[in-house]
């Protein structure tokens, strides 16, 4: 049967300031002003087409712990994927994709990556052990903080009901390394971001605004703010390391 108009998801792309935003946002989150700058277009435009893609539930939006007047704009991937593959099936079935497995990094020397939030004790310390999960011999992975605490517990039973190695992780302070080369510094939280210093070699810089699972009050709430921050970063550590595969594969 021939459909009238093409899936919903297509036509949000189709605009060129919606696609660009969400080129932008494919690789980092972003603050209004910035994605202003990176598309070249008026701020009342840029938050038009932001409005579009949060009522689509492609962006969500959230205050920034570092400054709470900012706002950061993060990109679902996850609805997005599902969202544009369910669009390329009703076009025709032999694109619908055969597997949804991490793609290994092309051989080369191992991508050097740094994660870092403000405590390294849950994001950072959850996301260096999912990469090294899924990335293997392909990445060489470190986390720190800016104000480095102990690897919170609950980050340790969330990894272990994962499956994820725990035994050999501790906190470290940014200070560490400073003058080091990396290919990539994820910063996992605001505040980090905010006091990220300059690396050598300009790594690709990317920010993951996730709130602080450990400020959540309250035991239960709190473990499900560990678990949702985990799975928010398994997410985000598969696209990751299909991008820097393709990367790799152009270089």
């Amino acid at each position: 049967m021939m459909v009238a108009q093409p899936p919903p998801i297509i036509r949000m792309l189709a605009h060129d300031v919606r696609w660009n935003l969400v080129s932008a946002l494919a690789n980092s989150d972003y603050r209004v002003h910035e994605l202003v700058e990176l598309v070249k277009k008026p701020i009342n435009l840029v938050s038009y087409h932001l409005r579009q893609l949060r009522e689509a539930n492609l962006v969500s939006e959230q205050r920034s712990q570092a400054d709470a007047r900012d706002v950061y704009y993060t990109l679902d991937i996850a609805e997005l994927q599902a969202a544009y593959l369910g669009a390329a099936q009703i076009l025709h079935p032999a694109l619908q994709p055969t597997t949804t497995e991490t793609p290994p990094v092309v051989a080369q020397s191992p991508a050097r990556i740094l994660f870092l939030c403000t405590h390294n004790s849950a994001r950072s310390q959850m996301a260096a052990g999912l990469m090294r999960h899924f990335g293997g011999e392909h990445v060489a992975v470190w986390s720190a903080g800016t104000e480095p605490q102990a690897v919170h517990p609950l980050a340790l039973d969330v990894m272990n009901q994962h499956q994820l190695p725990t035994d050999e992780l501790q906190s470290n302070h940014l200070a560490t390394f400073i003058g080091q080369d990396f290919d990539y510094i994820v910063t996992v939280c605001d505040r980090a971001r905010e006091t990220c210093p300059v690396f050598p070699g300009d790594p690709t810089r990317i920010h993951w605004s996730f709130p602080d699972p450990a400020a959540v009050v309250g035991a239960t709430a709190q473990r499900q703010a560990f678990e949702q921050t985990f799975r928010q970063l398994q997410i985000r550590i598969r696209f990751l390391l299909t991008t820097i595969e393709r990367q790799r594969r152009i270089a």
